[in-house]
């Protein structure tokens, strides 16, 4: 949500600020713009649209410096408009701003009163409006920074460019992520040290309360009062198979396809060459808790889900889930005994870092997965257990999906065995079923051209209907969101059982319902609202294995047959299908598939 990328370098930086630009594109902007000290001295161009339109503009009436900022702005205040792009700036100062203001008003106010006048409908302009309102008082750049930062409420990443100042960048964060690269051209920062790969040796991630100086050949760090920080730079490697679509249509093709290989990875990782249990697993408390909860957003929150059928199943854990947006405004008792576990692809995600800072605060024993190991999120919490996704590009989260349910699958396992819920030769079964799951992955992946069938079919619906028992309830969540991710369909889930209870309703010959249906104790009760949908004249897509589609043929208009595999897995396998479904429904229509209008990969605003 939002990108920043600026430099202080010894040669022109036009070039290297739009590719920065456009490394951070996969994070969801509606609008882009550059400021930096041209021979004019200080200069903008902003534009709506794509980075394509800045572009544009910019070999109309370009734009040449040394030291520059850059943003692709996903818009909350103000509508996503060229005036309301950034940087915003004055005669003497722009800025670059990610984050929410929450006492912008109150600073509007102020500022109206004393004669400055707002071009934005942003709480971001508050921010180099009041540095020029301290700068007319006869203050220096760094104390005009200094005072601000004291006035502002709420979470930002910050950097400014002073027209009298053509040599340097001032940079702060708080709540909100960035970080600065170092080259043999000068420094970098950017909201995401992946936009920084290629251009950068070393690395450091500003942390809250920081305020950075910045030259071509020279940092300095300091609190917002100017005490010095000592930040350490550590080393940056290029990862270069995760750079580019690799001859896929769209990186969330690619990323799905990558998922065998991110679960080996996973499982690498966490089983040691002897078959056991990686330390960092073993050592986890699992044994003295009486509760667990589960906290995150979106696709993290259904990875809960799942977990949460696995963990009071196998483990006899009782769980709860949380939606970390909710999780902080409620007082919650915390039992000694209790640990809550916080989940998020970015580890900077705004409410779920508010909830574990919120919990930690409370005393809780905290847990994140995170698959950004320096992330916020990472550093904050007693414990944490990498996801070993990779980089993942596409908006709509595919890998990091079932990296997640494979990580929360082995805690589970080790939680059984620490309550000896099972034995260990319980456990060294399931986990050879799980060392299954990267060739089953690659088998399904190999056989899609029914799901591209379907997918033909079900593109010109309007609303799409999903449905799942037990285990396969968040597996329901989670395709229905994935569809209206990317395809704009409106879809929805329930548990099946539900269906009497009000959405059967919805069902009619226009309705396209996805039943999500494994083979086990719940498929005869599945099999029943099936045939609720079909004596209602709903279009019927069947997800189960070939002995219950073939029970199901008279009722079903579609079947996706599903390899055998042990219960167990069923959640990390039955997920790929419906990622391949929403995919090839959005391909069909058209849609922006890696980045789908209003969305942002990184949520970091609350």
């Amino acid at each position: 949500m939002c990108g920043i990328y600026a430099g202080v370098t010894n040669h022109s930086i036009t070039t290297h600020l739009i590719d920065g630009l456009n490394a951070l594109s996969y994070r969801g902007y509606d609008s882009a713009g550059i400021a930096l000290i041209s021979k004019q001295g200080l200069e903008r161009r902003r534009a709506k649209g794509k980075l394509d339109n800045l572009t544009g503009l910019l070999k109309q009436t370009p734009l040449e410096g040394k030291v520059g900022i850059a943003h692709t702005r996903w818009a909350t205040h103000g509508k996503p408009e060229c005036r309301n792009a950034h940087p915003h700036m004055t005669l003497e100062v722009a800025v670059a701003h990610n984050g929410i203001i929450e006492n912008y008003a109150e600073l509007r106010k102020e500022l109206e009163a004393c004669g400055f006048g707002f071009e934005s409908e942003t709480d971001s302009e508050t921010i180099p409006l009041l540095i020029t309102c301290y700068l007319h008082k006869g203050m220096t750049q760094c104390e005009a920074i200094q005072n601000t930062l004291a006035r502002l409420e709420g979470s930002f990443a910050i950097v400014a460019l002073f027209d009298n100042c053509p040599d340097q960048l001032f940079a702060a964060r708080q709540g909100s992520p960035l970080v600065i690269g170092h080259s043999d051209a000068g420094f970098y920062l950017s909201s995401d040290e992946n936009a920084l790969i290629d251009k950068s040796d070393a690395i450091c991630h500003m942390q809250d309360g920081d305020l950075a100086r910045i030259t071509h050949n020279r940092l300095i760090i300091t609190d917002f009062e100017g005490n010095i920080r000592k930040r350490v730079m550590t080393p940056s490697y290029a990862i270069s198979e995760e750079q580019g679509k690799q001859g896929y249509r769209h990186y969330m093709l690619k990323e799905i396809y990558q998922q065998p290989a991110v679960i080996q990875q996973t499982l690498d990782h966490y089983l040691q060459e002897d078959g056991t249990l990686h330390p960092d697993l073993k050592s986890l408390p699992m044994e003295s808790l009486c509760r667990l909860s589960i906290v995150a957003c979106g696709t993290s929150s259904y990875a809960g889900v799942v977990a949460k059928y696995w963990m009071e199943e196998i483990a006899g854990l009782p769980v709860d889930i949380d939606i970390a947006s909710e999780y902080r405004y409620r007082n919650t008792p915390y039992p000694p005994q209790q640990m809550a576990l916080f989940i998020s692809q970015s580890g900077e995600t705004a409410d779920t870092l508010a909830a574990l800072r919120h919990a930690s605060k409370g005393g809780q024993q905290t847990l994140s997965l995170v698959n950004v190991t320096n992330s916020s999120m990472a550093s904050e919490s007693d414990r944490m257990l990498p996801l070993l996704a990779g980089q993942e590009i596409g908006v709509a989260s595919t890998k990091a999906f079932t990296a997640q349910l494979a990580t929360l699958l082995l805690l589970t396992l080790v939680t059984a065995r620490s309550n000896r819920q099972i034995t260990q030769l319980q456990l060294q079964q399931h986990l050879n079923t799980l060392n299954t799951v990267p060739r089953l992955m690659d088998d399904l992946l190999n056989q899609t051209d029914t799901i591209r069938n379907t997918a033909q079919q079900l593109y010109r619906s309007e609303h799409a209907t999903y449905l799942g028992r037990g285990i396969a309830y968040p597996l329901a969540l989670e395709g229905a969101l994935k569809l209206k991710e990317i395809s704009y369909i409106h879809a929805q889930a329930y548990p099946a059982g539900e269906l009497k209870h009000g959405p059967i309703a919805l069902i009619d010959e226009r309705m396209p319902v996805i039943i999500i249906a494994p083979p086990g104790p719940l498929f005869s009760k599945t099999l029943s609202n099936l045939r609720e949908v079909h004596a209602r004249g709903g279009n019927i897509i069947l997800l189960s294995n070939q002995a219950g589609i073939d029970q199901a043929a008279d009722f079903t208009d579609t079947a996706i047959v599903m390899p055998e595999m042990d219960a167990l897995i069923q959640p990390l396998l039955y997920t790929l299908p419906l990622q391949l479904l929403a995919y090839y429904v959005a391909l069909y229509k058209g849609t922006d598939i890696d980045q789908p209008r209003n969305l942002a990969k990184s949520v970091t605003v609350e």
